[in-house]
């Protein structure tokens, strides 16, 4: 079950990283083998410091890093569909899935942290209306990228209605870059996914958990008649391993956790204990693991992880 499993690397540069800082990341993780460089879609740190040097926006550092790095693949955990229009969304999007030769791929969600949109201005309605949206985005999205060169498409949506539009430019990758979906929403998660998604992926979530909605969203796939084997299964867990019990201590210091609570909540520990839980989430039905880094300064981790749990899967 292990040999499928692909390693991800995904980072929360609002919590405080330079554009520098997460180039170097990505570099790190595109030369030690690892599938793809994610990043978080946020404007405020979470938490009471200042978040210095501030936030940077996703998709402006996922095309910075389309033409610096040359074969790791890219994508958010997860674009907050709050943040931009649908229309500009596809037009950016396509923009670096071509900059990067194809290699883009767009995580989407409803948006969830009220504060960053009162910070810089950002309507945040309520959930129901979110989910609307986002269902009008996907359809918007997809049609505007699926619309065959030279036709023009046209949605009445309520909130996005799209008219005489000539759907360009169009992405590298066909149909379209692969688009994930996420969370835990019990009904209308699991439907949207079955529709819309390539990849549905559980960010935090414990083993039984994840059983439980990988279990929902193949049901939904099942009832439109979608094959679920036609879907990628992931989890993103925050990542702490070290050598030994004092480096697995040292590195949940840095990032101000505690390492039985990082072993119970994330994939911490030794790469013995690593590949253990890895195993965990790979009977549970998952593909793919997003090792959410925390400490964007220790390269030297994602060298270890590589060397010492990737290739033994």
């Amino acid at each position: 079950m292990l040999g499928i499993m692909e390693l991800r690397i995904f980072t929360e540069p609002q919590q405080g990283a330079s554009y520098d800082q997460l180039l170097a990341v990505a570099r790190c993780a595109e030369d030690a083998g690892y599938g793809a460089f994610f990043r978080s879609d946020h404007y405020l740190k979470m938490g009471d410091v200042s978040g210095d040097p501030g936030p940077t926006d996703a998709w402006t550092t996922l095309a910075g890093l389309a033409r610096d790095t040359s074969r790791i693949r890219l994508g958010t955990l997860m674009t907050a569909a709050t943040f931009r229009l649908p229309g500009p969304l596809a037009i950016t999007v396509a923009q670096v899935d071509q900059m990067s030769g194809g290699r883009v791929e767009l995580g989407i969600g409803t948006g969830w942290y009220a504060d960053e949109h009162s910070a810089y201005g950002i309507p945040f309605p309520a959930l129901g209306e979110r989910f609307d949206r986002l269902e009008e985005q996907l359809a918007v999205i997809t049609g505007l990228w699926d619309t065959p060169a030279g036709e023009r498409f046209r949605y009445d949506g309520r909130y996005y209605p799209i008219v005489d539009s000539p759907a360009l430019p169009k992405p590298v990758q066909q149909p379209h870059p692969p688009i994930l979906l996420g969370g835990m929403g019990p009904k209308r998660t699991p439907r949207l996914a079955a529709r819309y998604a390539d990849e549905f992926n559980l960010p935090f979530a414990s083993v039984p958990d994840t059983v439980a909605q990988f279990d929902r969203v193949r049901a939904a796939c099942t009832e439109i008649g979608r094959d679920p084997a036609q879907m990628i299964w992931s989890n993103a867990l925050v990542l702490c391993c070290g050598r030994d019990d004092a480096e697995v201590a040292r590195r949940a210091a840095a990032i101000g956790r505690e390492p039985d609570e990082l072993r119970a909540n994330g994939v911490a520990g030794t790469p013995a204990e690593v590949l253990d839980t890895i195993g965990r989430y790979a009977e549970a039905g998952s593909q793919r693991i997003y090792f959410q880094v925390l400490d964007l300064s220790d390269l030297a981790h994602l060298e270890l992880v590589a060397s010492e749990v990737m290739a033994k899967l």
